[in-house]
């Protein structure tokens, strides 16, 4: 006789399920027999009857055919393509209570991948927005066009059908008006736009960025070709409709690719790049410069960053994934030194640009791997008090960490985009670091995601 776990769900069953918590991705998580159920759309605290939509060895997914008993968090989602475009996942859950669950998301990951006491750490409140709304300040949309009419949008959930987005709810509203314009613009001037089947035609992505600060306006026309047919007018109805344009440029890809930018930038008008101001920082954006994408929750991180280190003026400070040098700038005022590092050069450029911009002779900036360029700074008798880490996805490189805890700065500062590879790299440098806190920030409010600040502190005796 069969026991119960062997009772495999099969694709299309209907059962019920009680929804435990959110998973990673913001998916409602059940069990059916023991097997684990990934429900989108589901909240913690929910009865409902699903249908399985793919099952996998270790676990099953499924789609809500009913809510039986509704969390009293749910509320109805601002945006009306939400449940199709894919890009927030957290629209059906009240702010507030969004909240809760990414600091439980982080809690989850930690008991997932560490074997430190959960109890005993101090995981604090996450830190959130008090206008969770329209906070981006920069769209990448595809453009296509369907019976001369054009529309822009993302890519909908595991499809390649395009979305169109009049109004999207997490942009800042300047981008979204900067958006329809140029659609607008397009379509009465009738400019070939990329299919991506025939791959004939021209325009394929509108970028838009705004310095939430300045109200300065960016577009991006991302083309196929170099040759733009009526380029001028374009340039002068996209200045005539949007006032607060700064910067006109285009960016080439003619490659069969999902990377949005191509390797050659030309401009078209006005500046190569927009103003944007982070407290007393001021920067230059140009078209492919890397940004925080949400620069109001952007302050608050920096500040808990400037927190966590609690500089007192000499200490020796290293930003590893130094980018244009955001952090660093941040931290210098405090600092005795300052030394950043990236693996992309224009980064590092425009990182030496800003410090100096802003007067700090404290800094250094040099490309290369961290786990490369601290290894000789130690050799020649330069050792970091602090480092600060903000790596991607992917967590921090096996090799770093070696270097880290070779290095032995007293403080390590942890930011991180990623819970899951936080917690493992947390595991891994536990043999020489204590967590004293971990601070979580929404940056992305009504999406899954969610940053952390994690402050750790090198053990008495090493």
């Amino acid at each position: 006789m069969k026991t119960e776990q062997h009772i495999k769900i099969q694709p299309k069953q209907t059962f019920p399920l009680t929804i435990k918590r959110l998973g990673i991705n913001g998916e409602g998580v059940g069990y059916f027999k023991k097997q684990v159920v990934f429900v989108p759309g589901a909240l913690p605290g929910e009865e409902v009857v699903v249908e399985a939509t793919n099952i996998h060895p270790k676990h099953a997914e499924a789609k809500i055919k009913k809510i039986r008993i509704k969390s009293p968090h749910r509320v109805k989602p601002l945006c009306t393509v939400y449940d199709q475009c894919g890009g927030c996942q957290l629209q059906h859950l009240d702010y507030k209570q969004q909240l809760k669950e990414k600091r439980d998301i982080v809690i989850q990951s930690l008991e997932r991948h560490t074997k430190l006491n959960i109890e005993k750490l101090d995981i604090r409140e996450t830190i959130g927005m008090e206008d969770p709304w329209g906070y981006r300040n920069k769209s990448s949309f595809q453009v296509k066009a369907i019976d001369g009419k054009v529309l822009a949008g993302l890519y909908g959930l595991n499809s390649h059908q395009l979305i169109n987005i009049d109004e999207c709810a997490v942009q800042h509203s300047q981008t979204n008006e900067a958006t329809s314009a140029v659609k607008r613009i397009l379509e009465e001037l009738k400019i070939p736009i990329y299919n991506e089947k025939s791959r004939k035609g021209i325009v394929r992505t509108i970028v838009t960025r705004v310095g939430i600060q300045t109200g300065e306006l960016q577009i991006v026309l991302i083309t196929t070709q170099k040759e733009l047919p009526k380029v001028d007018i374009i340039i002068q109805e996209i200045q005539k409709r949007l006032p607060n344009v700064k910067s006109i440029i285009q960016n080439i890809n003619g490659q069969k690719t999902s990377l949005i930018f191509g390797e050659e930038t030309l401009p078209l008008a006005g500046e190569e790049f927009i103003q944007e101001t982070l407290g007393d920082l001021q920067f230059e954006l140009s078209a492919r410069t890397f940004f925080q994408l949400n620069p109001v929750q952007t302050v608050k991180l920096y500040n808990e960053v400037k927190k966590a280190a609690a500089l007192t003026g000499q200490e020796k400070v290293v930003d590893a994934y130094c980018g244009v040098g955001t952090i660093g700038l941040w931290l210098a005022d405090q600092a005795g030194e300052v030394r950043g590092m990236d693996v992309i050069p224009e980064s590092i450029e425009d990182a030496k640009k800003n410090a100096k911009r802003h007067g700090l002779n404290n800094t250094k900036y040099v490309p290369g791997k961290a786990e490369e360029v601290l290894p000789k700074w130690v050799k020649k008798g330069w050792k970091p008090d602090v480092i600060v880490v903000d790596p991607p996805r992917t967590g921090l490189e096996g090799q770093l960490i070696q270097t880290i805890l070779q290095a032995e700065p007293t403080k390590l500062i942890y930011i991180s985009c990623n819970p899951s590879t936080l917690a493992k790299d947390i595991q891994t440098l536990s043999s020489k670091y204590d967590v004293e806190y971990i601070q979580p920030v929404d940056m992305f409010p009504q999406t899954a995601h969610v940053e952390c600040i994690s402050q750790l502190i090198l053990k008495k005796g090493n």
